[in-house]
């Protein structure tokens, strides 16, 4: 009966045991799968042509002569969409045509100047370019047709005047036939409702202040300052967004009297119905694709070039030569340390108080948060012991690996510790019966058996030290630095680099590829890190075994 019932139990448990690991499996399906999915997307994505632009310009990759011709052949298409938006800008942009006509006045009397004009005809002619430009502004601002009719019937009244012919002054001219015809065609009393929604059709195309546009930045203007503004859309998925922003308004409105305001969406064509600029919106969604020409890209540099512009473009290369060196500086410091530590505790030490204290502190340690490390590591790495040896009091990768070191040393400790214990007692007691030292018995007997369950523990470590960004924060890490030249330098790593993106919430909104990216890159670097270390224990195991 005991036995069924022993029988029994053996089968629920290992039942049991079976379904907690397939639960485990789908909960980090669960977790893991969408973040694979974005961040495979860093990789492998639909490029448009500007990031073939960027990429070259910036990092020197691809066919100059091919990237050439597809800007060519998407600047001829995106040519309508300058020409649209200059006609229309024509009769609305009031203070701009105000500011060219003013321009226009100063070059004209630097021009006199130049031809020596007699004093008196110099001033008769300032005096007439005044009276124009006047004039002109007049008819900028006027919210009646008939008045600015009249403004420019005024102004044109001196097309033929012998004294304005070739002279930079007529420039007036040509400005206000261009400015008649296109009021002509648009509502003067909602010309600053017109101008405030070009400006938002402008930065959406072009590029705003704080973000890049569709298309980038007009050929011949003064290119932004930031790189990410000088380029358009570099993946097709931002491209769609930013159409749909194009095509769509999003407002609040009252639908039900005394109800809360629901956003709606408002199509931006109608708010244009009638004018020039009409026509635009559906020239832009029928034609997106020649302007941009999207086609599918492995991004496999993505692990190797450097980050530009913040973290908008690039890879992550030196974020991966960061996490290595962090990680594995510290497991040089870690290891040797945890072995003898633990060593110590079983081979040497008698189970007094002293020992007991020791190893309650331990535990207590392994339970530390880790930024109460990175405090540590920056007052005592950093601000003493460093500087006491002639280093930099700075940051830097010495002091955040030992940091990182002093962070995992209990659970090196532990799990070195429990290896040592499990390796029989009757392989040590023989080796002292040949007679070797205690010392040659753990260095040639005991170490080698318990390898393997070291080797656990460095697993484990290696885990750990490679995902931390807390400690980093005070002892290692920056933003964004060059590649670091020594020990004593700071480096950028994937997790700081990740948390960076994940605080500066108008980067991480624009690109969020680039942050899952540079999670999904420490996943696969910490399973490549472990996997090297399972590989190595396996071997010893089976040379342990005699295989």
């Amino acid at each position: 009966m005991k036995i069924a019932v022993r029988n029994v139990f053996d089968k629920v448990f290992t039942g049991l045991t079976r379904a907690s690991i397939v639960l485990l499996v789908l909960v980090l399906a669960v977790v893991l799968g969408p973040i694979l999915y974005r961040g495979s997307s860093a990789v492998v994505f639909r490029g448009t042509v500007e990031f073939r632009r960027m990429q070259f310009a910036v990092f020197g990759h691809g066919d100059e002569q091919q990237i050439q011709s597809e800007v060519q052949q998407a600047r001829a298409v995106r040519e309508r969409v300058y020409e649209i938006v200059d006609e229309f800008k024509k009769g609305i942009d009031a203070s701009a045509l105000t500011e060219r006509a003013r321009k226009i006045h100063r070059d004209f009397g630097q021009e006199l100047r130049y031809r020596q004009t007699p004093h008196e005809q110099y001033a008769e002619l300032r005096s007439l370019s005044r009276d124009i430009r006047d004039r002109l502004e007049a008819a900028f601002e006027a919210s009646d047709k008939a008045q600015v009719d009249e403004s420019i019937k005024y102004v044109m009244q001196y097309r033929q005047d012998e004294r304005l012919r070739d002279t930079i002054a007529a420039e007036y001219f040509q400005m206000a036939g261009d400015f008649q015809r296109a009021a002509a065609r648009v509502d003067l009393a909602k010309r600053a409702e017109y101008a405030e929604q070009l400006k938002d059709v402008e930065d959406i195309l072009f590029c705003a202040d704080d973000r890049p546009g569709l298309l980038g930045p007009r050929p011949g203007e003064l290119q932004p300052a930031l790189v990410m503004n000088q380029y358009g859309a570099t993946r097709w998925d931002q491209a769609k967004a930013l159409l749909d922003r194009f095509l769509w308004e999003e407002k609040w409105v009252e639908q039900e009297k005394g109800k809360p305001l629901v956003k709606v969406k408002v199509e931006r064509a109608k708010i244009f119905e009638g004018t020039e600029l009409e026509p635009l919106f559906a020239y832009v969604r029928d034609n997106v694709r020649e302007m941009l020409r999207p086609r599918w890209t492995f991004y496999w540099r993505y692990f190797f070039d450097d980050s530009a512009s913040g973290h908008y473009f690039g890879g992550v290369g030196p974020e991966i030569i960061g996490t290595l060196l962090l990680t594995l500086l510290s497991m040089l410091f870690v290891i040797p340390l945890g072995v003898v530590s633990a060593a110590y505790l079983v081979e040497c030490a008698s189970e007094n108080m002293v020992v007991r204290i020791i190893r309650m502190c331990i535990n207590t340690l392994a339970g530390v948060p880790s930024i109460v490390f990175g405090l540590f590591g920056m007052a005592f790495f950093v601000l003493f012991l460093i500087p006491l040896f002639d280093g930099p009091s700075k940051p830097c990768i010495l002091a955040g690996s030992m940091t990182l070191a002093v962070l995992t040393l209990p659970v090196m400790i532990r799990s070195s510790e429990e290896a040592i214990r499990t390796v029989p007692q009757e392989y040590k007691e023989g080796s002292l019966a040949l007679g070797a030292s205690r010392f040659r018995t753990f260095v040639a007997v005991t170490l080698p058996a318990a390898l393997p369950g070291i080797l656990t523990g460095v697993i484990l470590s290696l885990s750990r030290v490679a995902g931390e960004t807390a400690p980093i924060l005070f002892t290692a890490g920056v933003a964004l630095g060059p590649v670091p030249d020594s020990v004593l330098d700071t480096t950028r790593t994937l997790s700081y680099g990740s948390w960076d993106i994940a605080v500066g919430n108008r980067i991480s909104a624009l690109v969020p590829h680039k942050q899952y990216g540079m999670v999904v890159t420490l996943v696969l670097l910490v399973l490549c890190l472990n996997g090297l270390a399972i590989v190595l224990r396996s071997r010893v195991f089976r040379k342990l075994k005699g295989q």
